[in-house]
């Protein structure tokens, strides 16, 4: 009995060292599986909060996997939903350092300095038209001698030109000479006869001389009135003037004007009185200086550029008429006050709007957020900034259109979307679509017609995403060149474009010379679009405008034809 009471506890020893064993793989067998049951759970949710959209695409946002409805690509990972930090914006574009690195993104803070430039123009030697002296006929007659043989001879003030023969004048003479003898008793009858040799271009010399000589003169001297280059010479010996023919022009080049072209960009930072430095190519190396006297209060409306004076002393005679000279002019700042400058790559146009991204301070990871400015005139390789932008703000400069091409991606602001997109999943009454990219030839266009570089904002119904896809593929954006030169012209090409059915919107790039179309494909072709631009008098790729509808164009808009 006492030995089996032996084996009995020996066994429960052992039956509870098996339990222990037992009982230590299990935990760490169960432990190690709910970790992952738990990592697993916390990797589902994550998968839950992932946000899913299309590449081509990024208005259509799902909470999981699948095709787009617009175009059937399949649908990529955005980003996952995180609600930690209520502060950031959502409208906030992160990017990590090293797509800072990939995209060579560069910022700078805005600040205040002088709004110098350098203004460079180009214009012509012109002589100063207060210099300019046209000798007429005050009587008829005849060309007896000439005293300037060739043009572009120079003459002194007094100088005699040519001697004339004249009826008319001798007959003059003679009532100067029998007035003489009513001088005292009728001084009005001699005062009348000597004025009407003075009206005819007789000095009071010439007169005094025929009074003492006491006989008419046959002979008279035309005599230069100022010094200068005779630069015309209309008549020739034994030619027979009448009252008012030109015979001479006699201009002084000791003073000249040059005109400078300035485009209309070019305007607000001239100002009369500013310093100018030109060249000439006649004479490499030599600078000559001169100051603004006269700027046109008008555009010339065939060049449509305004003309600056610029008044030099030209004792040399170095500078000839009709040289084209090369200026430039280094404005004074406006007002002697510092502006807000921004480099001109820190900018993306729209046409319409002008779009920076600022760098959001305090935050962890470098983020950006999209900001319109309206800018102010050029100053070199900087725009002044009107308003959008305080000094001290930090704005990217370098890659700025990788940053928007990002937020475009994730549905934000951007270049191409200035509102938010209203994200929302397929259970949503619609969301705001803004088409970007060209997929398979097919675009989606505006009917808000905000600008051209919005392309399109149109309200689908996410109900129906067969509907939604039949109405899109209807729409056709194109773009083609069409002949033009300014504003009045694409006034009349949109309108043409604009004027055939189906049409949605049209622009006109007055620098591309190309008009961007988005018009319904069934309603509205191609073929008919071209021949109504022509119509208007403009060419098209497909299209040339009939010439009488051409002629009948303002010589602004008569441009060049191929």
């Amino acid at each position: 009995m006492k030995t089996k009471i032996n084996i009995d506890k020996k066994n429960i020893r052992n039956y509870a060292i098996v339990l222990i064993i037992g009982l230590l793989f299990g935990w760490l067998f169960f432990h190690h599986s709910d970790e992952k049951t738990e990592a697993l759970h916390e990797h589902t949710e994550h998968a839950e909060e992932t946000i899913w959209t299309c590449s081509m695409h990024p208005q259509i946002r799902k909470d999981e996997p699948g095709e787009c409805p617009i175009c059937g690509m399949d649908l990529i990972p955005l980003k996952s939903v995180s609600n930690n930090d209520e502060s950031v914006d959502p409208d906030e574009i992160q990017m990590s350092e090293s797509a800072m690195k990939l995209a060579e993104i560069q910022t700078m803070k805005v600040r205040r300095d002088y709004s110098n430039k350098e203004v460079h123009l180009l214009g012509k030697v012109k002589p100063d038209e207060r210099n300019i002296a046209e000798l007429t006929a005050r009587f008829g007659g005849r060309i007896e001698k000439l005293f300037v043989n060739f043009t572009g001879q120079n003459v002194n003030k007094g100088e005699k030109l040519a001697t004339v023969y004249s009826p008319e004048l001798v007959t003059a003479q003679k009532e100067l000479l029998e007035a003489i003898d009513y001088k005292v008793t009728n001084p009005a009858f001699y005062r009348a006869a000597r004025n009407k040799l003075k009206l005819w271009d007789l000095t009071e010399e010439q007169i005094d001389g025929i009074e003492n000589v006491g006989e008419p003169q046959n002979y008279f001297d035309v005599l230069s009135p100022i010094s200068g280059t005779v630069t015309m010479r209309h008549v020739a010996v034994g030619d027979y003037v009448k009252e008012g023919n030109v015979l001479f022009q006699v201009i002084n080049f000791r003073k000249v004007w040059v005109m400078f072209e300035a485009y209309e960009s070019d305007l607000p930072w001239l100002s009369i009185g500013d310093n100018v430095e030109f060249t000439v190519q006649s004479l490499p190396g030599e600078v000559f200086k001169g100051k603004v006297t006269y700027i046109d209060p008008f555009l010339n409306p065939n060049t449509r550029v305004a003309n600056v004076r610029v008044e030099v002393s030209n004792q040399k005679l170095e500078l000839k008429p009709e040289m084209f000279t090369n200026g430039v002019i280094r404005p004074k700042t406006s007002g002697g006050k510092k502006d807000l400058l921004i480099p001109k790559t820190a900018i993306l146009w729209t046409g319409k709007r002008s779009v920076v991204y600022v760098k959001v301070p305090g935050r962890e990871q470098t983020t950006f957020k999209y900001r319109e400015i309206i800018p102010g005139p050029e100053a070199g390789e900087f725009y002044v900034v009107k308003e959008g932008l305080s000094e001290g703000e930090e704005i990217a400069v370098n890659g700025v259109f990788k940053i928007d091409a990002a937020s475009q991606l994730e549905g934000k602001p951007s270049m191409m979307n200035p509102s938010p997109v209203k994200t929302s999943d397929d259970k949503s009454e619609g969301v705001t679509v803004s088409t970007m990219h060209n997929h398979e030839g097919k675009n989606m266009s505006s009917d808000k017609k905000e600008d051209l570089s919005d392309h399109a904002e149109i309200k689908m119904n996410a109900d129906d995403e067969h509907a939604d896809h039949k109405m899109t593929a209807s729409l056709e954006h194109t773009m083609f060149k069409v002949s033009g030169n300014c504003e009045m012209c694409k006034n009349r090409i949109e309108k043409a474009a604009k004027s055939v059915a189906g049409v949605n919107s049209a622009f006109w790039d007055v620098d591309t010379k190309r008009i961007h179309l988005s018009y319904n494909k069934d309603k509205a072709s191609l073929g008919n679009i071209h021949k109504a631009i022509a119509k208007a008098g403009h060419d098209t790729e497909m299209e040339t405008a009939p010439q009488e509808v051409y002629d009948k164009l303002p010589p602004c808009c008569q441009y060049s034809k191929e």
